[in-house]
C-alpha cells in the first residue's frame, strides 16, 4: 500500500475513535439532552422577555427590587428576634378556679334556639 492509500483508512480510524470517545462522555439517554435543550431555550426566552420588560418599565423594576429588599430585611430581623427569644408585649397570669355550686356556671344551662331573640 502506498501512502496515499493509507491516508483514508487512517482518517476513518481516527473518526471512529472520536465518535466512540464522544459516546462515552455523552449522557446515555437522549431524553436528558432534550430536557437540557428545552431548559436552555426556556431560560433564553425568559431572559429576553425580562430584558424587554425592564427596558420598558424601569419604575416597576425598581419597585420590585426595593420590595424584595424590604421583605428580606423583615425576614432577617424576625429571625434574629426569634434567635434571642424576645417576647414583646405584656402578659398576666390567670389562675383557673373551680366553679362553686351557687354560681351561674354550675346551674342549669340555657339552650339556644335559632331565630329567638
Amino acid at each position: 500500500m502506498t501512502r496515499l492509500e493509507t491516508i483514508p483508512h487512517r482518517a476513518m480510524d481516527l473518526a471512529s475513535n472520536a465518535v466512540g470517545s464522544l459516546r462515552q462522555h455523552m449522557p446515555s439517554r437522549a431524553g436528558t439532552l432534550l430536557q437540557t435543550g428545552m431548559t436552555l431555550g426556556a431560560l433564553k426566552t425568559g431572559a429576553r422577555v425580562a430584558g424587554k420588560f425592564a427596558r420598558r418599565n424601569p419604575a416597576i423594576l425598581a419597585a420590585t427590587v426595593a420590595g424584595a429588599g424590604i421583605l428580606w430585611y423583615a425576614a432577617h430581623r424576625k429571625a434574629r428576634q426569634a434567635e434571642k427569644n424576645e417576647i414583646q408585649g405584656q402578659s398576666r397570669r390567670v389562675d383557673a378556679r373551680q366553679p362553686t355550686s351557687g354560681s351561674a356556671a354550675g346551674q342549669a344551662e340555657t339552650s339556644y334556639t335559632p331565630g329567638a331573640n
